[in-house]
């Protein structure tokens, strides 16, 4: 066993949305790999277990090695030359490099999107109609007394909101854990979550809107007609039951997944839980909040927005961002054949999009980033090797509740980190950008003018 080993503490496990900040990690520095993880949760363990320093080139046009500006040359010309250029991914990686693949997509009058339009997409949509009342994760440690968990399986996706933030922890004003707190599951069928549960409502499948709008009535003091149990596979006991709870707890939180967002009603859906959390707090002190999947999903959402205006879907191509999803998101853009260039960046579409934009990924310029060999990446005509982002790099990531934090680096890699990579290729753009069209040039309808990114 190697004697060259380091110990880095507090150090943030950047697989889902908890982005838990309290890893001790061991570092066999010799063998390049993460050989103990205390704190992490299997998911974790597993994350870290997987990421070595693989035997890859860093840089690869059409599969075979190249040097490493010449790969971002390359990009860069693909980049300018479309007509209609795609960014996609960009929710594992810094909250620093989104921000350069923003500045990219508003020099090459591109189209700007992230892994939330196909999650929690339709969540970003409600927050624009709806509007949320939010809290940290820290609140609900130490202040909910009711916590209710509906589309989603915490269990098997974040184990440790579970251990560290909302069921069993023990928090300033929740001195028992578990035994000061309600926990209701609201889903369409078992799940590993279930034995966690003092009350579970089984709702039928894509009835959730009608079950969230009855919540609304009674929480209002409307009357019910008990025909709504023929119509959501619940009774009218059991959701006075829960209107009563809800308006008598405390510090109440509602965290939703993809089972909410990604069903019969979609962002519909999401606007009426969040407009049920507005209800509530005329009588107690409630909070809804997306229960978000990778690491750092909710700072591509963050720097996207405030960068643009909109958390995804964004097009420059006149000039200034537009939002429309179903036009501008990747996997319409891609199905519709619009896109004639794309880079991907820390994700790996090829994996699990529809056919049709599969296919058409195949008919495009590709440019891939990413630590690892995907099937994007097999098929990029541009590819590059990556450094991972929380063990080879540092950085800025944004936990589920936007609360930022810096991560610490395990080891060092030979690969660049995407930031790096990104700041290369913006640079390229803008001087190709400014020799193609100068100053005052005009692209299509566009002005190029500064060529200064938002």
């Amino acid at each position: 066993m190697s004697e060259n080993i380091r110990t880095v503490k507090n150090a943030t496990c950047t697989f889902c949305g908890c982005l838990c900040d309290d890893m001790e990690l061991t570092v066999d520095l010799d063998e390049h790999r993460i050989t103990k993880a205390k704190n992490a949760c299997v998911l974790g363990r597993a994350w870290y277990a997987e990421h070595v320093i693989e035997d890859r080139p860093a840089a690869m046009i059409d599969g075979k090695e190249v040097d490493f500006d010449e790969a971002v040359e390359e990009a860069a010309q693909v980049l300018v030359n479309a007509k209609f250029p795609i960014i996609y991914g960009l929710s594992d990686t810094t909250s620093e490099a989104q921000r350069e693949a923003v500045a990219i997509a508003d020099y090459i009058h591109g189209t700007i999107d992230t892994t939330t339009s196909v999650c929690h997409g339709p969540t970003g949509m409600a927050f624009q109609g709806v509007g949320e009342s939010t809290m940290s994760l820290g609140e609900v440690k130490n202040r909910a007394d009711m916590v209710i968990f509906w589309g989603g399986n915490p269990a098997v996706s974040h184990p440790r909101l579970f251990t560290r933030y909302a069921v069993t922890t023990k928090g300033m004003f929740i001195p028992n854990g578990k035994k000061d707190r309600t926990i209701v599951l609201v889903d369409v069928r078992k799940t590993a979550s279930d034995p966690v549960a003092n009350i579970q409502i089984k709702v039928k499948p894509g009835k959730d809107f009608e079950l969230l709008w009855a919540l609304r009535a009674l929480v209002k003091g409307k009357s019910i007609d008990p025909s709504i149990e023929k119509i959501t596979g619940v009774s009218l006991a059991t959701l006075e039951d829960l209107v009563d709870r809800m308006k008598k707890c405390n510090y109440g939180v509602i965290f939703f997944g993809m089972g909410l967002t990604m069903t019969r009603g979609r962002h519909f859906n999401s606007g009426a839980l969040m407009a049920l959390g507005t209800d509530l707090n005329e009588f107690t002190h409630f909070v809804v909040k997306p229960a978000r999947g990778h690491g750092n999903v909710t700072g591509a959402d963050n720097v996207v927005s405030w960068q643009t205006g909109y958390p995804f879907g964004v097009n420059f191509n006149l000039g200034y961002p537009r939002f429309n999803p179903g036009e501008f998101t990747t996997v319409d853009t891609l199905s519709n054949r619009d896109a004639d260039a794309a880079m991907f960046i820390a994700s790996d579409p090829a994996s699990n999009f529809p056919k049709p934009a599969i296919e058409h990924m195949k008919r495009i310029p590709v440019i891939s980033l990413d630590p690892k060999q995907t099937i994007t990446s097999s098929l990029a005509h541009v590819a590059f090797t990556t450094a991972t982002y929380g063990i080879n790099t540092t950085g800025t990531v944004y936990r589920m509740d936007d609360v930022p934090i810096t991560l610490r680096k395990a080891y060092d890699s030979p690969f660049p980190s995407d930031e790096e990579i990104l700041t290369a290729i913006k640079k390229r753009v803008r001087e190709l950008m400014l020799s193609k069209y100068g100053t005052s040039g005009v692209r299509g309808e566009a002005k190029v003018a500064s060529l200064t990114p938002l």
